[in-house]
């Protein structure tokens, strides 16, 4: 028996939607990956004092000869925490939106970044912590308690985890988690401002000293997650079918969860809690190159990063000579964005 054999016509017609699908996704990266090197040198360009493309370039050969150069050198590890923060915070976004199938998922609104910050408050308030390495261990500890506390509260009763639930569970201890750091910190005159700063969420004031402690959680948090991109495209497709697969769910779960973790407890450990990144970068990210985690995932890290790098620039423009927090900007952004979500998804009827 004979069968018709395709003409050459018939198959390029059959690639043209996956080449051009591939086409967007690699000139997405190629936009983002611009944009954020611009962000970059802007940020490093401007801040209280006005700065010049010579005192940039001054620092080649080390000197630090005027103020100008001074301020130059100080905003290198602000902007290099700004990109870090960016990226951790649209990746750990990401997973949790992949894990719990919920487009509300979001490190502040489960309660992660507020567990993390009551743990730190706690630390510096009752045990004196003053260390950055131990502040990165309570923050990580505080985020992997509040997430699994958010996720069984809302696994109670019929029907389990749904996203209404999450997100409303989340509202709650995050509510909950905050009332719990305010009523710590208000009788300590001797703590309070600086606390209450920490927790507008910021990436002034950066030194390298703060940085590198948070390195080894940072990396090994993108690198966990960057693994689990293939099984949370698995687990999109629901618990059952990714089993039918021969994918351990449970694992994928606790091991992606982890990385997310890190990424959270360890950013927030250093900038403090900053809330909306995870949420907006990856559904911008699903715009630009589909459901496929694998491109999100690394997608979310440069976006991510933009977002909080811009963010940074715009609020020591606005009050410029004063400045305004990167935590403030976003939640400028993010609130309006969550209405959209929230209005695009229906999310009452999950």
């Amino acid at each position: 028996m004979l069968t018709s054999c395709p003409s050459p016509l018939a198959r390029a017609s059959d690639l043209t939607p996956l080449s051009a699908s591939r086409q967007r996704r690699w000139l997405g990266t190629l936009l983002l990956l611009l944009a954020l090197c611009a962000s970059l040198a802007l940020s490093v360009a401007f801040g209280a004092r006005v700065t010049h493309w010579a005192d940039i370039t001054g620092l080649l050969d080390g000197s630090l000869d005027s103020m100008a150069e001074a301020a130059v050198a100080s905003r290198l590890p602000r902007t290099l925490l700004a990109m870090l923060a960016g990226a951790a915070l649209g990746v750990s976004g990401a997973v949790m939106q992949g894990l719990t199938r919920n487009p509300l998922a979001d490190p502040g609104l489960l309660g992660v970044n507020a567990g993390a910050a009551l743990a730190v408050v706690i630390g510096i308030a009752w045990f004196g912590i003053q260390q950055a390495s131990d502040y990165l261990w309570l923050a990580i500890l505080g985020a992997g308690l509040s997430a699994v506390v958010v996720y069984l509260i809302a696994s109670l009763g019929r029907g389990g985890a749904t996203p209404l639930r999450l997100a409303l569970s989340g509202a709650v201890i995050s509510a909950a988690l905050s009332s719990l750091s305010t009523a710590i910190i208000l009788p300590r005159a001797d703590i309070g401002g600086l606390i209450q700063s920490w927790l507008i969420g910021g990436v002034g004031g950066a030194t390298w000293a703060q940085i590198t402690p948070a390195l080894p959680f940072l990396l090994s948090g993108l690198l966990i997650c960057g693994l689990s991109a293939r099984r949370l495209n698995l687990l999109a497709l629901g618990d059952d079918m990714a089993s039918g697969l021969g994918e351990r769910v449970a694992r994928v779960r606790v091991m992606a969860a982890l990385g997310a973790i890190l990424l959270c407890g360890g950013i927030t450990a250093v900038c403090g809690p900053i809330a909306f990144v995870g949420l907006v970068v990856p559904h911008v990210c699903r715009l630009m190159v589909g459901s496929d985690y694998r491109w999100i995932l690394p997608l979310s890290a440069l976006a991510g990063a933009l977002l909080l790098t811009s963010a940074d620039i715009l609020g020591r423009l606005i009050a410029r000579p004063a400045e305004l927090d990167v935590g403030i900007m976003t939640a400028l952004v993010g609130a309006p964005f969550f209405i959209w979500i929230v209005r695009r998804h229906k999310v009452k009827s999950l």
